[in-house]
């Protein structure tokens, strides 16, 4: 598994050269070079981060890659965007954005994972000076299940894990956690 992460919309030339590179590599050996890319458009209006997610959506279906999505505002410092700032409210998706992600892409592909929003931030921070929620995954999940008669047809990302409880990690793995993000625990690691 090869994973690209956190393109943001000015970078998107970059993003698709590598598609581009996917393609020519997939169209000689069968497969992509990478197997799974990540945008992250969470600055963007959810209309218009879905809409592009979807573009892209339909180029690496056919190379049967993974397209990893974030919606929401993860809080901290990140890639020179900073969200320490915002107010508490906004660090927390909602049921009707994550389906709304789901109804965009799904009728695509069956082949993507959402980074929602539960708390998340990013970076080094105090145990409880952050309200994680991991418990919102499994609510949004419900909601998808009563929408759609599937029982978790959410495949969550959970950005900004460094510093995380094991309890609200294994929260989050139960409610459909398939890749979690921990960038400042390994830092600090190596520090």
């Amino acid at each position: 598994l090869v994973h690209s992460d956190h393109c943001a919309k000015k970078l998107l030339p970059w993003f698709d050269g590598m598609l581009e590179a996917d393609e020519a590599f997939f169209a000689k050996h069968g497969e992509p070079l990478f197997s799974s890319h990540m945008l992250d458009l969470s600055e963007e209006p959810d209309v218009e981060n879905i809409e592009i997610c979807q573009k892209y959506l339909k180029r690496m279906a056919p190379m049967k890659q993974i397209l990893e999505m974030e919606i929401g505002i993860t809080g901290g410092v990140e890639d020179g965007v900073d969200n320490s700032g915002v107010s508490k409210e906004k660090l927390y998706s909602t049921p009707e954005d994550i389906f709304a992600v789901y109804e965009g892409l799904q009728p695509i592909s069956e082949r993507f994972m959402i980074a929602a929003a539960f708390g998340n931030v990013h970076g080094v921070y105090k145990p409880g000076n952050v309200k994680l929620r991991p418990e919102l995954l499994e609510e949004f999940q419900n909601y998808a299940a009563e929408k759609t008669g599937i029982s978790k047809p959410y495949f969550f990302v959970f950005h900004g894990g460094s510093g995380s409880e094991k309890h609200e990690i294994a929260t989050a793995l139960g409610a459909g956690v398939a890749k979690m993000n921990v960038d400042t625990d390994t830092q600090w690691a190596y520090w």
